[in-house]
């Protein structure tokens, strides 16, 4: 045979300002005993699975624990207070189902762009700042600079090319790069 509670003589909201102001274990349990039954019930009139309406009457009740000082006796009876609580779950509940929460981060790979969406203008501010730099070069300089880095030819090849000896070649390039480092500086 079960004891007597202690809380046996107090109202469910006056248990409720004992869970609120001490934590109180003993006047939860009571309040938990009297309502879990009776919302999970309300939610299953939602017709939703009965492991759904237990596991939103747990919700309420942790509500209930964690939210017990936001409770105004002033305002409502404690039933009413849980019930909109269990109704506003309820509703919670039914709009994730229809609109599921999207994790970006599970879908990152898929947003990314395939290309670098900004590759295109920085190569043409760069082409443009080295077609300003090649301007500064003599016809000359610019010759063994083109055959070099725009055909791909080699040093000897350039030399062949131009009628140039490969010394000269070198010079030249030489020449040209410092005038290049001269104009474009840090430049990267």
């Amino acid at each position: 045979m079960d004891e007597p509670s202690v809380f046996s003589d107090y109202s469910h909201e006056q248990l409720v300002i004992l869970v609120a102001r001490n934590k109180d274990r003993n006047a939860f349990h009571q309040l938990f005993d009297y309502f879990a039954p009776r919302i999970k019930s309300y939610l299953l009139n939602f017709n939703i699975s009965d492991q759904g309406a237990e596991d939103l009457t747990q919700d309420v009740m942790i509500t209930l624990w964690q939210k017990a000082d936001k409770f105004d006796p002033e305002k409502a009876k404690i039933s009413t207070w849980l019930f909109r609580v269990a109704r506003n779950k309820y509703i919670d509940k039914v709009r994730q189902q229809k609109y599921p929460e999207v994790n970006a981060d599970d879908h990152i790979a898929s947003m990314i762009a395939p290309e670098k969406t900004d590759q295109t203008i920085k190569e043409q501010q760069d082409r443009g700042r080295i077609e300003m730099a090649m301007a500064v070069l003599n016809d000359e300089q610019r010759k063994v600079i083109e055959l070099s880095f725009f055909k791909e030819l080699s040093h000897s090849q350039i030399a062949e090319a131009t009628n140039l000896p490969l010394g000269t070649v070198k010079s030249r390039i030489r020449m040209a790069f410092q005038a290049l480092r001269e104009e474009l500086g840090d430049y990267r």
